[in-house]
């Protein structure tokens, strides 16, 4: 607790911490929201998964492009023109749904929502990353994050479903407008704490610049995050759908959020803790928990049972994501971070589509308990890649803290212990916005 209140009480990151929190909070109603928005006015699980994963993939596609953008101009002159172009395309979704219209026509308002979205999670551990010089500190704000992105969704889906079942089905969507643009606004007027951008480049370096994806070991992680997104974008739906099933469709968002409680509290918890155990290890030990967490949900019977199996599987998620996000920001170039960061979050993105997609196919043509069945199937397979690419991963990682500290002192001391500014140490690492989620 202390760590968390010193890193807090240093100049500055109070503010852009819950401004950034404000900023990102509408994604967690998002997914949800437009399943639930989709489903009562349309009265289709497979046309609401479908237009929840074509946001996920526009906003996965757009991400790594503003990131990119964001790391050459800086945050403030490129997101908050996104941030207006996003708030003008979901609110033309929402009227469209209102009055429904043709299907067809709400994919277009939907791509342009996505893709003008933005990672405000990866933009927010950006500025910690420029805020913090003790890696151990940093490991603590980043773990912070982790936390508070969970929070989000705690509140989000149950808010959503509320708003949605309550209210109007519109409703849940109508909020993520509002409040997406109030903290992107405040956020982006932070400039004291926004990170420099990187030097200006001639058309000939950019060209010569190594395509991110294909540095050694990032590959990897986003393949295992995109399996992730899978798990992700096909438990939600699949929740929704099982309520639903049940009679309990208000419920669904109780559920999510039991989900992401647990997820809340294993990531407070274990980023308060210094870790011994280097991170790729606690990498490849995470991702197999998911697997197992995840493959319980089959097993649920009601919406008390699927909640208590959601709680604990959730225990694995925030640890994994901060560790996911810990090995990218170790390998990637510290002048390419936001963008390094932002490939998480838009893997997480296309998985979140894909899953989205599979489970509102299986939904409608087979059952929910199928929705569920992919869940596993997913983290299982995210779970063998894992296995499979730590002897790649552990590699790069450690050549990396070879050429930041230097033969010598690799021998003399632990991974873990070697960090400057700019540099972060292996066991250091923030979460996403899945998220996320987004």
């Amino acid at each position: 607790m202390r760590s968390y209140k010193h890193i807090l009480s240093l100049p500055g990151t109070l503010a852009f911490c819950l401004a950034g929190l404000l900023a990102r909070a509408g994604g967690a109603m998002m997914g949800i929201g437009i399943v639930l928005m989709v489903r009562a006015l349309y009265g289709s699980y497979e046309l609401a998964g479908v237009l929840s994963a074509t946001e996920a993939l526009s906003w996965a596609i757009g991400s790594a492009i503003l990131s990119n953008r964001v790391d050459r101009f800086g945050q403030r002159k490129v997101m908050v023109p996104a941030a207006f172009a996003f708030a003008i395309s979901l609110g033309t979704m929402i009227v469209l749904a209102a009055v429904n219209v043709w299907p067809g026509w709400l994919f277009i308002p939907c791509v342009f929502a996505g893709l003008t979205a933005g990672s405000p999670g990866a933009l927010v551990r950006a500025r910690w990353n420029y805020a913090l010089n003790d890696p151990h500190l940093f490991h603590t704000a980043l773990a912070l994050e982790s936390a508070l992105d969970e929070c989000t969704w705690v509140i989000g889906p149950v808010l959503a479903a509320f708003l949605a079942t309550i209210i109007a089905p519109e409703a849940s969507l109508a909020v993520v407008v509002i409040v997406a643009s109030v903290g992107a606004l405040i956020f982006y007027s932070l400039r004291d704490s926004e990170p420099p951008v990187s030097p200006p480049q001639n058309k000939a370096t950019r060209a010569r610049q190594e395509f991110l994806l294909t540095i050694p070991g990032v590959g990897q992680i986003v393949v295992v995050s995109a399996l992730i997104g899978i798990v992700f974008g096909s438990c939600d739906v699949t929740v929704v759908a099982a309520n639903d099933a049940w009679n309990a469709q208000a419920l669904a968002g109780v559920v999510l959020g039991a989900i992401a409680a647990g997820s809340a509290i294993a990531g407070f918890t274990y980023g308060g803790h210094r870790w011994k155990t280097p991170m790729v290890k606690r990498f490849i030990i995470g991702v197999p928990c998911m697997f197992i967490g995840s493959s319980s949900l089959v097993f649920a019977w009601s919406p008390l049972s699927l909640a208590v199996a959601g709680f604990v599987s959730g225990f694995a998620i925030a640890p994994t994501l901060i560790n996911t996000n810990g090995l990218i920001q170790r390998i990637v170039p510290e002048s390419r971070l936001t963008e390094g960061l932002s490939w998480i979050g838009t893997a997480l993105g296309v998985g979140v589509s894909v899953g989205s997609s599979l489970a509102g196919w299986l939904i409608d043509h087979i059952s929910f308990s199928a929705g569920f069945l992919a869940t596993s199937v997913a983290a299982g397979c995210a779970a063998a890649f894992a296995l499979g690419s730590y002897r790649k991963i552990s590699s790069v990682v450690r050549s990396r803290v070879r050429a930041d500290v230097g033969p010598s002192a690799e021998e003399t001391r632990d991974c873990h212990e070697v960090g400057q500014k700019g540099t972060v140490p292996t066991d250091v690492g923030p979460s996403a916005e899945k998220t996320a989620s987004q």
